[in-house]
């Protein structure tokens, strides 16, 4: 027959157990520090040092569209499900939104997102832009403002996240990112619950370690990648 556990055994474990857990609290309360002034650095050289592409692009989207706008933003879904503007170069005419609806039955990736290969509402300033992912680099301003990290889940839109299970939502449960995971790990040839689970699993791993090397392979990406459109 086991022996009965001692109590002094019993309070060396739960004492043990107490310790791991601050000490895992303020791990992550030093890291989430970290990433913020890194953020705010690295967001505020970025935009300073691509003032010119910026002003570039700028040009071209309205040479070819005259009457948009530079600039488009949607309401985003971020931390704990609050809603936020995100910024973007415009990639699509001018009435977009409108068009979507006639467009769900194209749907090209399961789950609760909507991507088109051929997508007609993307003009061809667009179609460069959102392949070499230049189009989402007003986002920096996104990440200054603190709705957004560097390094984080994909900010979901509202109508997905309505189509979201309380499994899906946990990815919402940090601050979501330019960069992450599912955008270096195949973006858009992933299935919407295969971007679920590395979001989830960036979540479990994060660190400073991780969010350095998303961020050197998102460079990587941008300039080789096959999957953005």
């Amino acid at each position: 027959m086991a022996p009965t556990p001692q109590r002094n055994d019993l309070e060396t474990s739960f004492d043990a157990a107490t310790l791991y857990t601050a000490y895992k609290r303020r791990s992550l309360r030093l890291y989430l520090m970290g990433k913020r002034g890194f953020d705010l650095i690295a967001a505020m050289a970025g935009l300073i040092l691509l003032t010119p592409l910026f002003l570039l692009v700028a040009l071209l989207i309205k040479l070819e569209s005259p009457k948009g706008s530079v600039f488009f933003y949607q309401n985003r879904v971020g931390r704990n499900e609050q809603t936020f503007k995100m910024f973007k170069f415009r990639s699509m005419v001018d009435n977009a939104e409108e068009m979507l609806e006639s467009l769900l039955s194209h749907n090209e990736i399961e789950g609760a997102m909507f991507k088109m290969k051929k997508d007609p509402r993307i003009t061809k300033v667009g179609k460069f832009i959102r392949k070499t992912s230049i189009d989402e680099l007003p986002q920096l301003w996104n990440v200054i403002r603190g709705d957004m990290s560097l390094v984080g889940p994909r900010p979901a839109l509202p109508r997905e996240v309505q189509e979201y299970s309380s499994y899906d939502k946990l990815r919402l449960k940090v601050q979501p990112g330019c960069t992450g995971l599912w955008q270096v790990s195949g973006r858009n040839e992933l299935s919407f619950n295969e971007m679920v689970e590395l979001d989830l699993k960036y979540i479990e791993e994060r660190g400073f370690l991780l969010d350095l090397k998303l961020v050197l392979l998102t460079v990587k990406v941008m300039f080789g990648s096959k999957n953005a459109y």
